[in-house]
């Protein structure tokens, strides 16, 4: 059996995801800002917190190979990432994303997904590497919303992204390391 046979139904994307430690800061700041904000939405769980780079699903096997042979390519340093707001995005009516943002301390994170994005281009995916891009970490879905809100700053190191398959949790079928 293929290594993406069991990918149909599923959400397959490229993601930048927080080490352990930070995982766990993310998930008890949710747990606060849930409570403050009266919220009714279940919290993601911490292994479960990312950023989604490039969503990779309905796409042929050809191409998911395609995909993970340009992430290879791509060659950074390891960066740091700071969210330092909260906010409700519109998502569908009742199911609304409750999220991390921030602004310039996300630079870096949006010109490594510009690299990678070039990186699927030149593998024929210029349509999976579209250029709309909102950095974030979606903590629970809810259908109230929220205005944006200041947080304390909580960042991490980029020390890689992986492809993620999530179907009833995350499964990491490719790991890439950044390095120069």
């Amino acid at each position: 059996m293929d290594k993406f046979a069991s990918t149909s139904g599923a959400r397959l994307f490229l993601a930048a995801v927080p080490d352990a430690g930070t995982a766990e800061r993310i998930h008890r700041l949710a747990g606060v800002l849930k409570r403050a904000h009266k919220f009714d939405g279940k919290l993601i769980a911490p292994e479960r917190l990312h950023v989604s780079l490039f969503f990779l699903g309905g796409l042929p096997e050809r191409h998911i190979r395609a995909a993970c042979e340009a992430a290879t390519e791509v060659r950074t340093e390891p960066f740091e990432v700071s969210f330092d707001r909260t906010a409700s995005f519109r998502g569908r009516p009742g199911n609304r994303p409750f999220v991390l943002i921030g602004e310039s301390g996300l630079r870096r994170l949006e010109s490594f997904r510009r690299m990678l994005g070039a990186a699927l281009t030149r593998s024929g995916l210029k349509r999976v590497a579209n250029t709309n891009f909102t950095p974030h970490v979606t903590l629970l879905y809810d259908a109230r919303s929220v205005d944006e809100h200041p947080i304390q700053p909580i960042f991490w190191t980029v020390t890689e992204f992986v492809l993620i398959r999530s179907m009833k949790g995350h499964a990491c079928h490719g790991r890439w390391p950044l390095r120069a």
